[in-house]
């Protein structure tokens, strides 16, 4: 009993005599309000915000101050499309999914998410791989490995034939019959089955694929994959569980049919159309336009031999109306999140979404909070992350110079912080 009581005294003085953070910043973006406050303090205790206050402010003593007096202070962005596995998009990239062992990838993948973390990125969302995106999601939790906080969507789910099957452009004597174990599913009862077993593996959102793609041997980038039933059928059945359904998506019709559907988010939406704008609008979904990704794979395809001719000509005909997209939805009012396509872009490379953001002439703010505020809404974490919020996880970024007034200033990032803890 004495040493029940003596523990409890102890606690509550470590509690009482805790050291507090407080950063100073110089200007300060809080992913709530439309400009930024200059002069304030974020006051940190364990993995939390406890308070935002004007004016440099210190504590006591044994209170820790961090000076940003000259940098822009932010929360932590978030990445709402990346492929935490893997890196780059060539022939190479392709060999690798028949020579890579799950080890293999793993310990490539440790490498990725530090350099996404040391970007300023504190949460990504992990759109697809083999499942050892689980596993790296687990070794951050449990702080065996340092990265963002991951929500992943395990396998991705296909058609058969489609976007994302494993075994599209091989002999069929070359690849075992596909299912939906496998994530390639077609029908309501398979489909079900596929979004089902992506639950039991542990994913934290479902990503499916409404139309072709461009980095696989199909011919077709923009055909619709999916009718609405089927569509309808993956997101109820991810609705019983809690979970949110983002599909990747490129042509016009099943851009439309998914958004019928009800998912969450569309991915790319390259070739959008005035019809599916409106839909977007109407539904509330939220467009992931990756701009990065359709001029990475642009400017590696004029380079002979890169792609195989198949995935070069998709790339240049896919590529060239992402950005004027982009353009037309976020006019009309699109709800858009920050994301990537990291993976078959560099993971560590992110910022640079925000200037092709801004090219496509989205204001540096909004782009800003298309990776805090919108992004956590998408995800369905606002209330733990995407703004500097009492109460909120103590997920916070700083970097030289004014991103309102450059938006290049992002790539300079000089300060991270996730859940209380400081990487750089």
């Amino acid at each position: 009993m004495k040493r029940s009581l003596l523990l409890i005294i102890l606690l509550a003085a470590n509690q009482c005599f805790a050291q507090k953070i407080y950063i100073q910043c110089g200007k300060l973006i809080d992913g709530n309000s439309n400009s930024a406050q200059t002069q304030m303090t974020i006051v940190v205790e364990g993995n939390q915000i406890t308070d935002i206050q004007k004016g440099y402010t210190s504590g006591s003593g044994t209170d820790k101050v961090i000076d940003l007096h000259n940098n822009t202070v932010m929360p932590g962005l978030i990445d709402c499309h990346v492929h935490i596995e893997s890196q780059g998009s060539g022939k190479d990239a392709m060999l690798a999914g028949f020579t890579m062992t799950d080890a293999d990838i793993a310990y490539q993948a440790t490498v990725y998410a530090k350099a996404t973390l040391l970007a300023g990125f504190t949460t990504v969302r992990d759109l697809g791989g083999t499942g050892v995106n689980i596993s790296m999601r687990k070794a951050v939790a449990r702080g065996f490995i340092i990265g963002p906080r991951i929500l992943t969507a395990g396998r991705a789910i296909s058609a058969s034939g489609g976007h994302m099957d494993p075994s599209d452009g091989f002999r069929d004597d070359i690849m075992h019959k596909m299912g939906p174990d496998d994530g390639v599913a077609d029908g309501r009862d398979e489909l079900i089955k596929a979004v089902r077993l992506q639950i039991k593996r542990g994913s934290d959102v479902i990503k499916i694929a409404s139309t072709g793609g461009v980095l696989d041997l199909t011919e077709n980038s923009s055909g619709a994959e999916f009718t609405i039933d089927e569509i309808k059928a993956v997101v109820e059945t991810a609705k019983d569980y809690g979970l949110r359904v983002a599909c990747h998506a490129h042509g016009a019709e099943g851009i439309r049919r998914a958004i019928l559907g009800g998912v969450t988010s569309i991915e790319h939406g390259s070739m959008m159309d005035d019809e599916d704008i409106k839909l977007a609008k109407q539904y509330g979904t939220y467009y992931v336009p990756t701009l990065i990704a359709g001029r990475s794979t642009a400017d590696s395809a004029k380079i002979p031999g890169y792609f195989p001719p198949v995935i070069a000509r998709k790339v240049i005909e896919v590529s060239t109306k992402m950005q004027g997209t982009f353009g037309r939805a976020y006019k009309a009012g699109v709800k858009i999140a920050f994301g990537i396509d990291a993976g078959v872009y560099d993971h560590g490379k992110n910022y640079l979404e925000f200037q092709y953001m801004v090219e496509g002439g989205m204001p540096p703010m909004e782009a800003i909070k298309s990776a805090t505020v919108s992004a956590a809404d998408l995800l369905g974490i606002s209330n733990i992350t995407g703004s500097i919020t009492k109460g909120k996880s103590a997920d916070i970024v700083a970097v030289s110079g004014d991103p309102l007034q450059d938006i290049k200033a992002m790539k300079d990032m000089v300060f991270v912080m996730k859940e209380g803890i400081q990487y750089k």
